[in-house]
């Protein structure tokens, strides 16, 4: 498997940097995400301000999406939106997208991992994720807090596409 360009890293990581709050150590570094790019079984999707996949050299960009999967389940290891594009429907548009393009691979299931107090819940939800477990105080804030993590899944039904 050949690396990403390192302009799709760059687009990658200048959304990180902005959309991930530093108190919870949740952003990966560029090595992370170049790292889980080199393995086969890892994808990503971006998002301009005008709700395309097109960049000009100059384009900022909106979010992204980094997923893994193995076998017939992929999971959605991060997700951002810049937060100046957020409230646009961008996100919607994007988590869409990683959901088609799991559901048209013959995934039978998406997973993720989020913080309890994670506001992109809603977003979630609304895409037809439900909870299906928690790790109690997972994730420690700068402040020394501790927040539980919430697992969910998506499924899909894939007889009703026949």
């Amino acid at each position: 498997m050949s690396a990403p360009p390192p302009d799709d890293i760059d687009r990658i990581m200048s959304v990180m940097e902005c959309a991930f709050p530093p108190a919870y150590g949740e952003a990966w570094n560029r090595r992370q995400v170049g790292d889980a790019l080199l393995v086969g079984n890892c994808r990503y999707g971006l998002i301009a301000p005008d709700g395309s996949d097109h960049f000009e050299y100059d384009t900022d960009t909106a979010g992204f999406f980094l997923g893994r999967s193995v076998l017939d389940e992929e999971e959605l290891l991060l997700f951002a939106i810049a937060p100046k594009y957020r409230l646009k429907g961008l996100g919607h548009q994007l988590l869409g997208r990683f959901i088609s393009e799991a559901r048209a691979s013959g995934m039978a299931r998406v997973f993720l991992e989020m913080r309890r107090d994670n506001p992109a819940g809603y977003l979630y939800a609304a895409h037809g994720f439900r909870e299906i477990g928690v790790r109690p105080a997972y994730y420690r804030t700068a402040e020394g807090y501790r927040i539980d993590a919430l697992s969910q899944e998506l499924t899909f039904d894939h007889r009703a596409n026949t």
